[in-house]
């Protein structure tokens, strides 16, 4: 057997994740560190590079760049943002080809009704047809983001409409596809979720009055906010100095997709989505994989650290002890999220270490949260073998990756899917493992128990919620834009 070679899997990429926030004060006050603290807890959604605007009546400073939270803003900087009474923040994960400055949310748009700013996380599937319709309209564009596009759009529509969340409505009856939006207007803080509710988004309030959005509740609970509720898909919130106003129009009209990788991998195990805790749904898949894929062992492991709740509940339901078995550097990123295969796989070697004395000797159950291109769990791996690990079977809290994701996920092409080309036994022997079990399709959909109806996995087979782009031309474009800046 001739394995695919995926070391260079991922030279290109489509689909980005990131993470939005956003405060409305009652009054003018100091926004910026409130949003320095919500957006370090959204870290985990983008590390590439982080934005703050804060809206003072109309008036909007902003500072966007790229690094992490702590290296964007410093305290100065935080303090030549001002006060002000709305703010909108976002950190993002952005795709190889569209890294530029330019693309550095949230993006600030200027028309003769006012000024808006806006924060996306998700990713449209008919994103180059709408953008191929407003530059034939005359707009202009200067990044490759389908933000811009849905900037663009709202900005149209609130040309000739009389307030910007009748504009934000009438968008959405023409964008499809993952997109959870904070925008500030002048006067108003706006926040909506698609239809489908791919990507989460919540809703806190403070006992002094502030109104908080943010893409995960952990991030409610940095800046001294309770959750309140998650949006509806389909739902726009809109909280200006009269209160706040939902709009349900869109609500129902589809069925709701929330993307199951979020419970999976991308949320913060503290984070409560759609009523579900992370956690208790990590656990569950880990007690799904113990029924699913029983093995006689001495210690189940989790690969930090969305492979730890899981690792936590194979072990309940097995019997079998649970264990430390790796110490992480907590100054390493995600590896996942790396913009290359190179930083990918370098980020392994300092990013965990095994703990020789739980290993060493042991027939060994680990637990991870997926499995990709191979070429990372096969560097962990590795470790585990080098530590004296006398088995290891490889348990996997997701289903096989078979097609790509086109919501704002990092799985863009089936052909570097690894899953594509080899069997389970297969993947077992390039991994270099005793034995592979992944969780099955089913119980996929059974991880938030009866608080979510039904998830997004199309990326794990489990069809399309919404029409496919039939081309590519959104990344053949980026790929020039790329290509440009070495020249």
């Amino acid at each position: 057997m001739t394995p695919i070679d995926f070391s260079c899997a991922a030279a290109r990429h489509i689909h980005e994740e990131c993470g939005v926030f956003g405060i409305f004060s009652p009054e003018s006050t100091q926004l910026a560190p409130l949003m320095y603290y919500g957006l370090y807890s959204l870290q985990h959604r983008g590390q590439e590079s982080a934005g703050i605007v804060i809206n003072d009546d109309g008036v909007f400073t902003s500072y966007r760049d790229v690094g992490l939270v702590n290296d964007v803003f410093s305290q100065q900087r935080l303090r030549e943002l001002g006060s002000g009474s709305i703010a909108v923040g976002h950190v993002r994960y952005a795709t190889t080809g569209s890294d530029h400055k330019n693309n550095l949310q949230p993006l600030i748009i200027n028309h003769h009704k006012g000024r808006m700013a806006l924060a996306h996380n998700g990713n449209l599937v008919n994103s180059m047809e709408l953008r191929k319709k407003l530059e034939e309209r005359g707009s202009i564009f200067h990044t490759t983001t389908d933000s811009e596009v849905i900037a663009y759009m709202i900005v149209q529509e609130r040309l000739r409409r009389p307030s910007i969340e009748a504009a934000v409505s009438a968008v959405m009856d023409t964008l499809i596809g993952a997109y959870s939006l904070v925008i500030s207007s002048p006067t108003k803080l706006i926040a909506a979720r698609d239809p489908h509710g791919f990507r989460p988004l919540c809703m806190g309030r403070r006992r002094d009055g502030m109104i908080v959005f943010s893409s995960e509740s952990c991030a409610l609970d940095a800046v001294g906010a309770e959750f309140e509720r998650d949006l509806l898909p389909g739902e726009v919130l809109t909280v200006d100095a009269t209160g706040i106003r939902s709009d349900r129009s869109h609500c129902g009209k589809v069925q709701r997709s929330l993307c199951v990788f979020e419970y999976i991998y991308f949320a913060r195990p503290d984070s409560v989505i759609d009523g579900c805790s992370v956690c208790l749904a990590r656990n569950r898949a880990g007690a799904f994989l113990a029924q699913e894929h029983p093995v006689d062992a001495d210690v189940v492991i989790g690969v930090p650290d969305s492979g730890l709740d899981a690792a936590l509940g194979y072990a309940a339901e097995s019997g079998i002890p649970y264990a430390l078995g790796f110490t992480k550097n907590k100054y390493i990123g995600r590896t996942f999220i790396s913009p290359t295969q190179e930083m990918r796989e370098n980020g392994v070697n300092i990013k965990l270490n095994p703990i020789r004395s739980v290993v060493e000797g042991k027939r060994v159950v680990l637990i991870d949260d997926s499995i990709v291109r191979g070429t990372t769990c096969r560097r962990t791996i590795e470790l585990l073998r080098r530590a004296g690990a006398k088995e290891i079977h490889m348990r996997v809290s997701a289903p096989p990756f078979v097609n790509a994701c086109f919501y704002g996920t990092d799985i863009d092409d089936e052909e570097k899917l690894i899953a594509n080309h080899h069997s389970v036994e297969e993947i077992a022997e390039i991994i270099g493992v005793d034995s592979l079990g992944y969780l099955s399709l089913e119980n996929a959909m059974r991880l938030a128990g009866d608080d979510v109806k039904s998830f997004c996995t199309a990326c794990f087979g489990g069809g399309y919620p919404t029409e496919v782009p039939k081309s590519r031309e959104k990344d053949k474009f980026q790929q020039k834009i790329h290509a440009g800046k070495k020249n």
